[in-house]
């Protein structure tokens, strides 16, 4: 059972005092890489690795599509999903435009997968798609700066990676079925209780550092959906979808 939190403003306050916690640690262990860890996803030395390891479990061979974060320490998990023929689904940074994801189709691309797969690359050669037009997401690959073998994670605090998974799965692109996975560096991994979950923090099914795979045994539930209630008026004017969403009936 997780500690109980008094406020929403303590909550905010652990979970960035953890973040800068694990932001200092891998600066100090030398196994942050470029960009930088402060103030991001982490990027890692053995990176690679936490991605070929994720390729060799039956989770992976038995996606057909994956949804990914746009990080960096993710770069080599969206190049290897198409190396290997799955369709990749990548979040814009910050859902910043009403076609918030865009797709990399192995089949119709011009350039090496490591190419397609950055940040950049994505930029460039993924097509421009609607929640509307994705198809089903069989896993979905989330970035962390913080996780538990419980399953608990921690972003770096903006919620777009929670947003992209409620809005997918209330378009019934994500199901309960769905496998939530992350790489992270062994010093990403916290002791159980440290992480505070609310009612929008989507948890994980299972987690890959270079050295091992972890299953998370939870009974979390995921929401069903945006919680509107959980979304201040300066997030959801930012996002143009939420914003479309907030003028229509099903924002309640």
């Amino acid at each position: 059972m997780q500690p109980a939190w008094r406020s929403g403003v303590e909550i905010n306050d652990v979970k960035q005092d953890l973040r800068e916690a694990v932001w200092q640690s891998l600066r100090d262990a030398g196994v942050a890489r470029f960009p930088g860890a402060r103030g991001r996803i982490p990027n890692f030395t053995g990176a690679d690795h936490a991605a070929d390891r994720l390729r060799a479990t039956a989770v992976w061979s038995a996606a057909a599509t994956v949804k990914s974060n746009p990080d960096s320490p993710q770069w080599p998990v969206r190049q290897r999903a198409l190396e290997d023929g799955k369709t990749v689904f990548v979040a814009v940074p910050r859902l910043r435009t009403d076609h918030p994801f865009l797709r990399l189709d192995p089949d119709r691309l011009d350039v090496s997968p490591r190419a397609a797969s950055s940040i950049k690359g994505s930029a460039e050669h993924g097509v421009p798609t609607a929640v509307d037009e994705l198809e089903p997401v069989d896993l979905v690959v989330v970035g962390c700066v913080a996780v538990d073998r419980s399953g608990a994670r921690l972003g770096k605090g903006g919620g777009f990676a929670d947003l992209e998974f409620a809005l997918a799965t209330a378009a019934g692109l994500i199901g309960p079925d769905t496998m939530v996975v992350t790489t992270v560096h062994p010093l990403q991994v916290v002791a159980e209780e440290r992480i505070p979950m609310t009612a929008h923090d989507v948890p994980l099914d299972m987690i890959v550092t270079p050295d091992e795979v972890v299953g998370c045994d939870h009974d979390r539930p995921r929401p069903a959906g945006v919680l509107w209630d959980h979304l201040s008026d300066d997030k959801i004017g930012e996002i143009p979808l939420l914003r479309m969403l907030a003028s229509g009936p099903t924002a309640s």
